[in-house]
């Protein structure tokens, strides 16, 4: 049996569907304009066994309404504009989602919790990664509501209870596709002309490497193509479903997160978490998604902590610029293989990674 549903009914639709019988029915969601078969199909015992396989940590007790003020700590670099309590919370938050014991050890010298390095003098790596992630998500949630609305991310919307989220990346050859989320332009593939030339570099490694990275960003939503695009005409903005835009500003946000806050922490990691050409782990759309079509299926958990957020009170508004960034001057910089030129891209945004030496134009 086939259901149709208007697209703003989406999330209650599929979950009514959820709870009834018919595990195996599929259900069909209208996301675009009625006969351009701009629809969502949607198993309902794979969308049960999904949804229930998402488990959202229950908030802890609000701080209360303690005014932020000056810390009784040394070298809180981030955290430094709410209260004692709130700051507390969080930490306990943090250790949760990330280390899923609530072991402060895991980034602290418990000996000295204001030192950014252990007893024996080497670098606390887990705590200078997760303070520049405490400046990331702040970012996230201040400039891209565009992307992520007022639902916002925390720690846990990509860690779920582990150091390691999933579907990080490394460089594996110079022509990966995933280096759409780092150092390359747009992935259009459109041919203006039968005969190649220096204004039509489309060819047939861009057209697979293009398919890739869509396959791969359906994949990481568990949606289909029609999600984003109206078949019809992959290239039409005009005729393309909303969700084509807010996925477009995803990749814009991929993109900064990649250049400024994580690739650029290559230095801070030992080797162990490096990958095999010595590059620092990366994100993309898996990383946060999760096979679902909103990471934890729209929980808004953010709101439960204004430290994240930066208003006390939860009012869909994102906060004024607050982000400290690295001194330019202390900035590590990325790896590149001495072979390797930079591109057009890259060295618009002042980076050095490695790319493509064939100087094609980028897909």
């Amino acid at each position: 049996m086939m259901t149709r549903f208007r697209a703003g009914r989406l999330l209650p639709a599929l979950l009514l569907a959820a709870v009834g019988c018919g595990d195996h029915n599929t259900d069909s969601v209208q996301v675009g304009y009625r006969g351009t078969a701009l629809e969502q199909n949607y198993n309902r015992g794979d969308l049960k066994a999904k949804f229930a396989a998402v488990k959202i940590p229950a908030p802890l007790p609000p701080a209360g309404g303690s005014p932020p003020g000056p810390l009784p700590w040394k070298n809180v670099q981030v955290l430094n504009d709410i209260s004692v309590a709130e700051f507390n919370r969080t930490m306990i938050a943090m250790s949760t989602w990330v280390a899923g014991t609530g072991n402060c050890a895991y980034c602290h010298n418990i000996a000295n919790l204001a030192a950014d390095t252990s007893n024996d003098g080497k670098p606390l790596y887990t705590k200078l990664v997760a303070r520049r992630m405490l400046q990331m998500t702040r970012h996230i949630n201040g400039q891209y509501s565009q992307h992520v609305k007022n639902t916002g991310v925390t720690c846990y919307t990509c860690h779920q209870g582990k150091p390691l989220p999933n579907g990080l990346w490394f460089y594996s050859s110079q022509t990966d596709y995933l280096r759409h989320y780092l150092d390359r332009d747009g992935a259009r593939v459109i041919s203006k002309s039968v005969s190649p030339s220096n204004a039509n570099r489309s060819s047939v490694k861009q057209t697979e490497w293009t398919h890739a990275l869509m396959i791969s960003q359906s994949r990481s939503l568990g949606v289909n193509c029609t999600y984003c695009h109206n078949t019809r005409q992959f290239a039409s903005w005009a005729e393309a479903p909303p969700a084509r835009v807010t996925a477009y500003h995803g990749i814009l946000m991929v993109r900064d997160v990649n250049v400024n806050y994580l690739a650029p922490l290559q230095p801070v990691y030992p080797a162990v978490r490096l990958g095999k050409m010595g590059d620092a782990p990366k994100a993309q759309c898996v990383t946060c998604h999760n096979g679902a079509y909103k990471p934890l299926y729209g929980a808004q958990m953010v709101k439960h902590y204004p430290a994240l957020w930066g208003r006390s009170e939860w009012n869909g508004v994102p906060f004024p610029s607050l982000v400290p960034t690295l001194d330019s001057a202390a900035a590590p910089a990325m790896p590149t293989p001495a072979a390797a030129p930079a591109t057009k891209a890259s060295a618009r945004r002042g980076g050095s990674a490695p790319v493509v030496g064939d100087g094609g134009t980028l897909p």
